[in-house]
């Protein structure tokens, strides 16, 4: 390089204010989101990680689970070396899976003490509990019977 080439590339990097990039604001905001998004990644896996680990630490004999493709059963044995569990199904079947095809624990549900309700209007009158006003051989009014 020559010398006026040099210090006409210095005069220009003195004229845009030091020779240094110029601040872009919508660079910042990237960055910023960028790194939110990364974070929230790292805190989902953290969590995922510390359920899983959770779940594993309450599996035992006796304990009702639903495997990650459906199936439901109750755990007889846990071989945490080898990562398996026997699950039994169905009496007397037995399957033999994973750890971590284990889903989650179930818990049993409770008894429902509140009578159903209808889906439609026409169900509510239909009761079968609610005895009949007219009586059972009596006809309603509007209603024909040979």
């Amino acid at each position: 390089m020559n010398p006026t080439t040099v210090s006409i590339v210095a005069e220009g990097a003195n004229a845009e204010g030091g020779g240094g990039l110029p601040f872009d604001p919508f660079l910042l905001i990237m960055l910023v989101v960028f790194g939110f998004l990364i974070f929230s990644m790292f805190r989902r896996s953290k969590k995922q990680q510390q359920q899983q680990r959770q779940l594993h630490d309450t599996l035992g004999p006796g304990v009702e689970v639903m495997t990650t493709m459906g199936l439901f059963g109750t755990i007889l044995s846990v071989d945490k070396e080898e990562n398996k569990a026997v699950i039994e199904i169905s009496p007397g079947n037995t399957a033999t899976v994973h750890l971590q095809a284990i889903g989650k624990a179930v818990e049993p549900a409770a008894e429902a003490s509140e009578p159903t309700v209808p889906d439609s209007p026409a169900g509510l009158d239909e009761d079968p509990t609610r005895p009949d006003e007219n009586g059972p051989d009596e006809q309603r009014p509007g209603t024909e019977r040979p």
